[in-house]
């Protein structure tokens, strides 16, 4: 039962967001009564807390079990794991959560830190444990970007945001976007120092 509801629960802050969602419509969707969902979530906040658990947070602990068992280099690991973990979350129904966190969200301040703490503080340090490790490794020199992780999603992010203002004016290749970001970030990170130096000397006015 309680995977039903959630399932029910999924389709419900879908199609109607967190706000227009009623227990009593879970309930009618999962073919139960209101009186069972009770039984096993006390709030629509407790609900959707648990949809978050189990159509998110499992995805990220399936890439952190893999960075911690993986033989494989940083670069590797930032082509595979990292690249197809973000084509599946836009390319499922979870950029549609992403969706509604970022157009309900600042209504609903607490959502938003349960969402940092179980799915977005957890993400971001298995990127900064894949970029110390390719610079421990020697596979990267030291940038900035292990204090700012969030680069590493951006696209992704974006793609969510395209898809639901613009895609019907543009579609978008969202993968492709993923790919090519992967890249240019790679080619930051193997950048020869001296070279990325002599390219911000360079570029200074004189």
């Amino acid at each position: 039962r309680p995977e039903e509801i959630l399932q029910a629960a999924l389709e419900e802050f879908i199609a109607k967001g967190y706000a227009g969602t009623r227990l009593e419509d879970v309930a009618k969707r999962a073919g139960i009564s209101k009186g069972l969902v009770y039984v096993y979530f006390d709030t629509k906040e407790e609900l959707f807390k648990a949809v978050i658990r189990t159509f998110l947070v499992p995805h990220v602990q399936m890439l952190r079990d893999e960075v911690d068992t993986s033989e494989l280099s940083s670069e590797s690991l930032l082509r595979g794991p990292v690249l197809r973990l973000m084509k599946k979350i836009i390319g499922s129904r979870m950029h549609e959560l992403i969706r509604l966190l970022i157009a309900e969200g600042p209504r609903h301040p607490d959502l938003t830190a349960f969402y940092y703490e179980e799915v977005v503080s957890r993400g971001m340090a298995l990127l900064q444990r894949i970029i110390d490790r390719g610079v421990a490794r020697g596979e990267f020199r030291p940038t900035p970007l292990r204090d700012y992780p969030q680069l590493v999603i951006a696209p992704m992010l974006m793609a969510v945001v395209w898809k639901l203002l613009m895609e019907r004016h543009r579609p978008l290749d969202a993968e492709k976007v993923l790919e090519t970001h992967i890249e240019l970030l790679l080619q930051f990170l193997k950048a020869d120092t001296r070279v990325a130096e002599s390219s911000i000397v360079s570029s200074r006015p004189t």
